[in-house]
């Protein structure tokens, strides 16, 4: 079976001035803030192996982020914080992390593909692309930035609120999350409006633990 073709540049090369990618990391945690990337690549320099950031390792993505700030016309990251989530709610938190990257350009964008189907408020014309981290070689490269970013956040709060594991599993629900939650109870960068940690919280676990 012949192996399946990597994202492309054919959408950006579709659009009309500079064209940037964005794409998000950590909607899903229960601790953590949002992230979020933006990246315009150069058409005849596109980073080697770029592609959806849950398709690689640890390791590539890593090596990816070197090569992909190297290579790009322009990048940008943003976060949006735990108490801007509990502020905005998780989708609104998210479109303002994307804001905050692609204003960290420093180069404006005509356009912005955004990897799924909501159209975020941005300063530049917004086209939502479903699955555009397999299509859209910028969107992919987005996709890699944002969740290095935020792992590597996560990691740094692994140092600052030791006991939880957030090197591991980077403030997902995983077993091992469960159980410090439930010996250590909840810590300043918990999501409280979060159906799980709002339980936990509802059942006696109500008392923060202090960084380190």
């Amino acid at each position: 079976m012949p192996k399946a073709a990597g994202p492309t540049m054919l959408l950006e090369s579709a659009c009309a001035g500079p064209v940037c990618g964005v794409d998000e990391a950590g909607r899903g945690p229960w601790a953590g803030p949002v992230s979020a990337a933006a990246v315009i690549l150069h058409p005849r320099r596109i980073p080697a192996g770029v592609n959806d950031s849950k398709k690689l390792s640890a390791k590539a993505r890593e090596a990816l982020e070197i090569e992909i700030k190297a290579k790009a016309t322009a990048f940008g990251v943003g976060f949006a914080s735990v108490e801007e989530i509990a502020e905005l709610n998780i989708l609104r938190a998210t479109g303002l992390a994307m804001r905050r990257a692609v204003e960290a350009l420093g180069t404006a964008p005509a356009i912005a593909l955004v990897d799924g189907n909501y159209r975020f408020p941005l300063p530049c014309e917004v086209r939502p692309v479903v699955g555009g981290d397999a299509v859209s070689a910028s969107i992919a490269a987005a996709s890699v930035l944002a969740k290095v970013a935020r792992d590597r956040l996560m990691v740094e709060m692994d140092a600052r609120y030791p006991g939880y594991g957030f090197a591991a599993h980077k403030g997902y629900g995983a077993p091992a999350h469960i159980q410090a939650i439930r010996t250590l109870g909840v810590c300043e960068i918990h999501r409280r409006t979060w159906a799980p940690i709002r339980q936990m919280l509802a059942g006696g676990q109500s008392e923060d633990r202090p960084p380190a």
